[in-house]
């Protein structure tokens, strides 16, 4: 398999994910604004959503990208990703509709810590199969430790939605912040080699 279809495969299956997210925003029958405000948790839920898989989708390229050779154990972490990053709409679909009360929460987060957990995976396991010059390792590794980062974060606000949801929520949206920030170590260290 080349990279190329890698990376096609993987963009199909992130698209089909934002498109099911989006048809959970049903329209309102009636025409005033307590309707819509009615929608409110679920569009929140979708934002957040659509924020998250942007970010796979943008490190998920980035890792691709310093790929020179695919091997079967890099095709298998990809898919266990994308295995993870499936399950969005439904963990997303069901925290809008509760009004991120604990469970949804709470499996939202798990899916999240998952997600987290099965990119760490794949990325370790392109690194292993892959030569890199020095700096392009050291942004790789730099990558990794924000990527360690969330993993603890998400683990924090899994026992906390049992206590409160609403704190977990704001430590699920503070990891998504840390993450909207760009990390240009990969591209600059792409570029000088």
């Amino acid at each position: 398999m080349t990279k190329t279809r890698l990376e096609a495969f993987s963009d199909g299956v992130l698209a089909i994910i934002i498109t099911i997210m989006v048809l959970e925003l049903k329209v309102p029958h009636d025409p005033n604004i307590e309707a819509l405000a009615a929608l409110l948790p679920v569009f929140l839920s979708y934002v957040l959503s659509f924020v998250y898989v942007g970010i796979y989708w943008g490190n998920h390229h980035h890792l691709l990208h310093t790929v020179t050779k695919i091997s079967s154990s890099m095709i298998w972490a990809n898919l266990h990703l994308l295995f993870w990053l499936s399950l969005i709409p439904f963990t997303t679909g069901w925290m809008g509709e509760n009004h991120f009360e604990t469970y949804p929460v709470t499996l939202y987060d798990l899916n999240l810590l998952l997600c987290g957990f099965a990119y760490s995976i794949l990325q370790k396991t392109i690194m292993k199969h892959n030569k890199f010059d020095p700096k392009l390792t050291l942004a790789m590794k730099k990558q990794q430790q924000k990527g360690y980062l969330s993993l603890l974060g998400y683990s924090l606000a899994l026992p906390i939605a049992f206590y409160n949801s609403i704190i977990s929520s704001v430590i699920i949206v503070g990891i998504a912040i840390i993450w909207l920030i760009p990390d240009t170590n990969i591209e600059k260290a792409l570029k000088e080699d």
